[in-house]
């Protein structure tokens, strides 16, 4: 028996941040798209049931939208016999028991917040998939609390979408350790758009989101393939079949002494990734690129403005016409000097020069930690200007921040270092 296990889909959702030769395209590149590559894919491979962990459908107001897409497709998978189950999650509670009452072949488990069961069989095989669908928006207690599950014949399957070990969250708590106690053969959970690594061994897990939408949820993203044999999970495998995908991308500069230099060392980073991603299964139609120059580069050689608008948009046209094109560019240069040698200076250089290395720190050096905390309360009291106050407010993360300090600290370190090359 083959399943095909579908976490986050969000229909009703376009993806942000496309450059505007893809903008006629965000529905094809969003979830719409996705869904539709996910039916013909499993009507291919002959896909038995496939199985939908909840926030099918961003909101109510996209009821419309995900009524055609959802009936389109699951009438097709119905008429190949293919069972199609899902779950409603937090963003879907409202919507998605009215689209399972109003699209034939599709079955909702667990609806009004019960535990409910489905039985399905195939070649021999059989599979219980327990499910249950949050009641309301914010649902502050664990969903198995308190629950049994009563097994029956063949592999047994928990379809939940909430929170994993975080306790006190809104959205359905629960923890890895209720899930180990269940005596399920298997979790497939919803919410979280980063997906766990599933295997045979280990089948409980996120999905992850079908398609990243921003640039925050690089990599592959796609449905799972379980396949069932002999009473058991044998196999587990991701199909990453996203349209669209963000990835980074880092470049060296070291030894460049001219910025024209930069741009063929760029394209040829960009083909190499071309080169792995054409070779999957599915290779994307267009990738996002959050591009990080590295390495070390004369001061004043190159700044975040070194590509065009016109060469972010569509900085390649790859092996399989994926376009490419460049979301982000952040500088993570060093100067010719090492910022270790700087460091032991007795002056403001040396004092920046310390304040840089403890930037590429591990995460839980305690003065990488203080240096962090005392730029975002400096971010934060700007953040207080009256002139900012129609923008949602958001604290930036240690990565946003250290960016921000190695960028301005980089730019101060040339401006430095320059005058005292000038000092008579």
């Amino acid at each position: 028996m083959n399943v095909l296990a579908v976490g986050d889909m969000h229909l009703g959702r376009r993806p942000s941040r496309l450059p505007e030769p893809l903008q006629g395209q965000v529905r094809q590149l969003g979830p719409a798209g996705t869904w539709n590559r996910l039916v013909e894919s499993a009507l291919d491979y002959g896909v038995d049931a496939v199985l939908l962990a909840g926030d099918v459908v961003e909101s109510s107001r996209d009821f419309f939208e995900a009524h055609r897409l959802l009936q389109q497709g699951i009438q097709r998978l119905e008429q190949a016999g293919v069972a199609v189950i899902a779950v409603a999650g937090n963003h879907d509670v409202h919507v998605l028991p009215r689209l399972a009452h109003e699209i034939s072949g599709f079955r909702l488990l667990g609806q009004q917040g019960q535990w409910e069961s489905t039985s399905l069989s195939a070649s021999g095989e059989q599979l219980t998939v327990w499910g249950w669908s949050f009641p309301r928006p914010s649902f502050p207690t664990s969903p198995l609390a308190g629950v049994t599950f009563e097994r029956s014949e063949g592999v047994q399957l928990g379809l939940l979408h909430g929170d994993r070990d975080q306790p006190g969250s809104p959205y359905a708590p629960f923890s890895s350790g209720e899930l180990n106690a269940s005596n399920l053969d298997g979790w497939l959970l919803g919410h979280i758009h980063k997906p766990d690594l599933l295997s045979a061994s280990n089948p409980s897990g996120y999905l992850g989101s079908i398609a990243g939408l921003d640039p925050g949820e690089p990599g592959p993203h796609g449905p799972w393939l379980l396949r069932i044999e002999a009473g058991a999970i044998r196999h587990i495998e991701h199909w990453p079949l996203a349209r669209l995908r963000w990835e980074s991308l880092e470049v060296d500069v070291t030894g460049i002494t001219d910025c024209l230099d930069l741009r063929p060392r760029i394209l040829e980073a960009v083909r190499q990734l071309d080169q792995q991603l054409v070779a999957e299964p599915w290779p994307p139609q267009a990738v996002g690129l959050r591009l990080t120059i590295s390495g070390q580069s004369p001061p004043g050689l190159l700044s975040p403005d070194l590509l065009s608008v016109e060469d972010r948009e569509c900085i390649h046209q790859g092996t399989d016409s994926t376009h490419y094109f460049v979301e982000k560019v952040m500088l993570a240069i060093r100067p010719p000097v090492a910022l270790e040698e700087l460091a032991q200076r007795r002056d403001p250089v040396g004092l920046l020069a310390r304040r840089m290395v403890l930037l590429d720190a591990p995460p839980e050096n305690p003065e990488r930690q203080q240096l962090l905390q005392q730029t975002r309360q400096q971010l934060a009291a700007s953040a207080q200007d009256a002139r900012w106050s129609a923008l949602a407010p958001s604290e930036p993360d240690d990565v946003g921040t250290a960016h921000w300090l190695r960028q301005s600290g980089l730019a101060l370190l040339e401006q430095m270092l320059a005058q005292q090359e000038q000092a008579p």
